[in-house]
């Protein structure tokens, strides 16, 4: 367990060098999720495979979805450190391996391996997050972590239009290395843990049977009505092996000494629908950051880099209303935070289903930057309100779990929305997804299924107990403390046990 004897937040302080780890950590999976897009024309002229390249993205959000909540039970047993490192380093061996790809089916099988890296890394790294900050510090820190995919909106395109121009695409790839070593090695060096050794009972079948309904579950979702029809004998095959196997795990967990997802998970209010609110957060996200930049490329014949640069007013109002959440948890509650930001949340998205019949730049990017900014005061204390409510042998799974919903969310909105637009191409005019008018149809489609996803959200925070940040249940939950209350005779006598000096 984890705790802080020096107060503040910010890079001086003496948690500064974690930080710097944990946004380094960050910043890996975030590049690495909008880099990929613009360099893909050159991967395929260069090894071909253009029909299977959707799987470059498919592979990776599979493996990182399956993966995430193994990662959080592991965290739990073995502790955050070791399981952060090996994110890390499988997911340099990936980056490596997808730099020297030789063909379209070897560059998906190590994007995969990347994607079991960044399973255990982005997850692991909000878990320390709330180990070492206090609740009250935790929304601040949260808004460190999330200016992380702020940045990475703009550099990860930015990067790999560049090395597309220069016809070295690899390089998207190879520079994630000097990331990881510095990352690890800061972690290594800084990030320091006592964690009681205990023997503990592996649920290797939960595991295995979790991660293969999962996968299928989601391989169903993102393929489905593209690579195979929804109601083609593979299409629904998918879906009904993976239902057998969730059955067979769920089973597999009533018996299990240590489950991998244990039931408490579930079964306790604030933890399931925090956990809802988190896939529909995913699935509001995913609507955006799929179709704005398609709808102003067709629709408007914007540049890709004006399309970017209006979603990414996504990505920087949500930091910032992140950062300054906890002003409004400690005074308010955290339901009623999180009513205030699904509100505005909602409200954007509605401006943009209303204007999308007369596409316009400036007023996309502003309905962007509304959205972002609902989904900050949404996301912060829906997350640290679970992570507060339970002690540290339960948080990584907790975070894990909460993450998992809303990659579900994400991999379920896709499906959804892929239908939806599909739909009206398949019966627009012949110039299809080319023609403004459809892509204007289509989009506008997916922005209003987006604004649904927000009203059904609405529905999950209200379903929320109203828990004040004092009543949290944790003792993470108390004030934040003094100079004198937080040495490390009070430290352990919370039950936490105080960080090693680097």
């Amino acid at each position: 367990m984890m705790t802080a004897r020096a107060q503040g937040v910010g890079f001086r302080s003496e948690r500064g060098p974690i930080l710097i780890a944990l946004m380094l950590s960050t910043g890996l999976v975030a590049i690495d999720s909008t880099i990929v897009a613009t360099a893909v024309p050159s991967i395929v002229r260069d090894v071909g495979g253009f029909a299977s390249f959707p799987w470059l993205f498919s592979a990776y959000l599979l493996a990182q979805a399956v993966s995430v909540p193994i990662y959080g039970k592991l965290s739990d047993m073995a502790g955050r450190k070791p399981i952060i490192l090996a994110g890390i380093g499988l997911f340099l061996l990936g980056s490596v391996l997808c730099g020297v790809a030789w063909s379209m089916p070897s560059l998906i099988a190590f994007r995969a391996l990347q994607g079991l890296g960044a399973g255990a890394v982005l997850p692991v790294s909000v878990t320390i997050a709330g180990d070492i900050y206090t609740l009250q510090e935790r929304a601040k820190v949260q808004g460190y972590l999330a200016s992380v995919w702020a940045v990475s909106s703009v550099v990860g395109p930015s990067l790999g239009g560049v090395f597309s121009a220069l016809g070295i695409w690899r390089g998207i790839f190879l520079v994630n290395v000097p990331l990881c070593l510095l990352a690890g090695w800061m972690l290594i060096r800084t990030l320091h843990e006592n964690v009681e050794r205990a023997t503990h009972k592996v649920d290797y079948a939960g595991a295995v049977l979790l991660a293969g309904s999962l996968g299928l579950l989601i391989l169903g979702a993102l393929q489905g009505g593209q690579a195979w029809a929804w109601n083609s004998p593979i299409g629904i095959g998918v879906f009904v092996v993976g239902a057998v196997l969730l059955v067979a795990f769920l089973l597999v967990e009533r018996r299990a000494a240590e489950p991998i997802l244990p039931a408490w998970v579930v079964s306790r209010r604030l933890l399931a629908t925090t956990a809802l609110v988190s896939f529909g957060v995913g699935a509001m996200m995913i609507g955006l950051t799929s179709y704005v930049p398609t709808f102003l490329e067709g629709a408007l014949s914007s540049s890709p880099l004006v399309a970017g640069l209006a979603l990414a007013a996504l990505t920087l109002g949500w930091p910032l209303s992140a950062s300054q959440a906890g002003k409004f948890y400690l005074r308010i509650g955290f339901k009623s935070t999180a009513l205030i930001g699904i509100a505005i949340a909602v409200m954007g998205l509605l401006i943009l289903s209303l204007t999308a019949s007369t596409p316009n730049v400036a007023l996309i990017a502003v309905s962007c930057f509304v959205v972002g900014l609902g989904l900050g005061l949404l996301a912060t204390p829906t997350l640290i309100s679970a992570q507060s409510s339970v002690p540290w042998h339960e948080r990584g799974v907790v975070t894990s779990t909460n993450m998992f919903a809303r990659s579900i969310g994400s991999a379920l909105g896709v499906a959804v929305f892929g239908a939806v637009a599909n739909s009206i191409y398949g019966g627009g005019s012949s110039g299809g997804d080319a023609d403004p008018a459809t892509v204007i149809s289509a989009s506008g489609a997916v922005f209003l299924a987006a604004l649904v996803a927000g009203l059904l959200t609405v529905a999950a925070v209200l379903s929320m107990p109203a828990v004040k940040a004092e009543d949290s249940g944790n003792p993470d939950a108390e004030p934040v403390p003094t100079q004198a209350e937080g040495s490390p005779s009070q430290a352990a006598a919370r039950g936490d046990v105080p960080i090693d000096k680097p």
